[in-house]
């Protein structure tokens, strides 16, 4: 199966930037491409500061341009968001009993935990006990399913120290959990603005660039957190039997896509003389 996911998306109210960008036409960006290219795609889920300072009218915004999308969208909240405006204009997304914006997605490849981290007004990650308990209720629920994670805050340090003060708190209470359940296959999480792989207590982890602006790779215990404007991208998830693929698509990059098997492509030396694609396959790459 297929599914796409969009991360820190930082929407703003209508006409205001944010990094000297327009949030809202990035986000609409991704949507035209995801319809037009990935429209064969399951779903999609945004792991979180989907606004960039939980504003009614930023969300209302983002209101509007998901109704374009030709697919599901499961949204989870992150820091930037505020639970209780996300949950006005948003009220169809599933809540917990006690509040908190986190619920299960199931499908034949397995089951899809969509996880609330946010501490309210901080920009660290946490999972308090009830939020633990709900999720041990899920695994629990579903112990013989495999189980694909999303959550908005890293639980493991990714080495740029301006993130790493800022990730989940106390995350060894989750990996007990997980590890119990034995059939985590994946964690997808958000928040550090960067296309990052890797593992976390042998759990395969991926996260991706945000929509709008980027978190500069300044390695070391840097406290200061530095923007930039590196290309956005959304993943494209490719779930099998026996793999996990995660494709990131440049989706501002229009640079030529051309034959590299054409020898006139070999010995291009301006973008003209590449043998471009038939427009029948431009839309597939």
């Amino acid at each position: 199966m297929k599914f796409i996911h969009v991360t820190d998306t930082h929407l703003v109210p209508p006409g205001d930037m944010l990094c000297a960008m327009h949030p809202s036409e990035r986000l609409s960006h991704v949507i035209e491409m995801v319809n037009r290219i990935d429209g064969d795609a399951e779903f999609m889920v945004l792991t979180g500061d989907l606004s960039y300072h939980g504003l009614e009218p930023a969300y209302l915004s983002m209101r509007d341009i998901l109704a374009d999308l030709e697919m599901p969208c499961h949204l989870l909240i992150g820091n930037h968001d505020d639970r209780e405006s996300f949950k006005k204009i948003f009220p169809e997304t599933p809540s917990d009993d006690a509040g908190f914006v986190q619920y299960t997605v199931t499908h034949e490849a397995g089951v899809f935990v969509m996880l609330d981290t946010v501490e309210h007004e901080q920009s660290h990650g946490r999972l308090c006990a009830q939020r633990l308990a709900w999720l041990e209720e899920q695994l629990s629920r579903h112990a013989d399913r495999p189980v694909y994670l999303f959550l908005h805050h890293p639980p493991f340090k990714v080495g740029i120290g301006s993130l790493d003060e800022c990730m989940l708190l106390d995350p060894e209470p989750l990996g007990r959990l997980l590890l119990a359940h034995g059939n985590v296959r994946h964690i997808f999480y958000g928040h550090v603005h960067r296309p990052i792989a890797g593992s976390w207590l042998g759990i395969p982890a991926t996260t991706l660039p945000g929509t709008n602006h980027q978190v500069g790779l300044y390695l070391g215990p840097e406290p200061d957190m530095v923007g930039s404007h590196e290309p956005p991208a959304y993943g494209v998830c490719l779930i099998e039997d026996d793999s996990i693929v995660v494709h990131m698509r440049n989706f501002l990059d229009d640079s030529p896509r051309f034959q590299l098997a054409d020898p006139t492509s070999k010995s291009a030396t301006k973008p003209s003389d590449l043998a471009h694609l038939p427009d029948a396959l431009r839309g597939q790459v």
